[in-house]
């Protein structure tokens, strides 16, 4: 049996499940958690485009949203705004 390997980009085809996924793992993840995810999410929109949008070099995007890495705050942003999303504080819950 031949098995392949679980792509989580390949399902986040739409905006609500970018939300939901991203949602998700802000509210669980650690710090490297929202970093592949958001790599991920890239992935999932095409990092060429993100490239362009965001004004980064397709291999600065691979480097700062890969397993490890401590992009700066600036670039998360960039990546945020190019794949439409944005934040927004709550208050939490005691």
């Amino acid at each position: 049996m031949e098995t392949s390997r679980f792509e989580i980009a390949d399902y986040l085809n739409n905006k609500e499940m970018i939300a939901e996924y991203l949602n998700t793992v802000l509210e669980e993840g650690n710090n490297a958690d929202v970093i592949n995810a958001i790599g991920h999410i890239a992935k999932a929109i095409g990092m060429t485009k993100i490239a362009e949008e965001t004004g980064l070099s397709r291999p600065s995007l691979y480097k700062a949203l890969s397993d490890g890495s401590k992009p700066q705050f600036a670039t998360i942003m960039k990546v945020l705004k190019a794949i439409g999303g944005q934040i927004q504080i709550n208050p939490a819950s005691a």
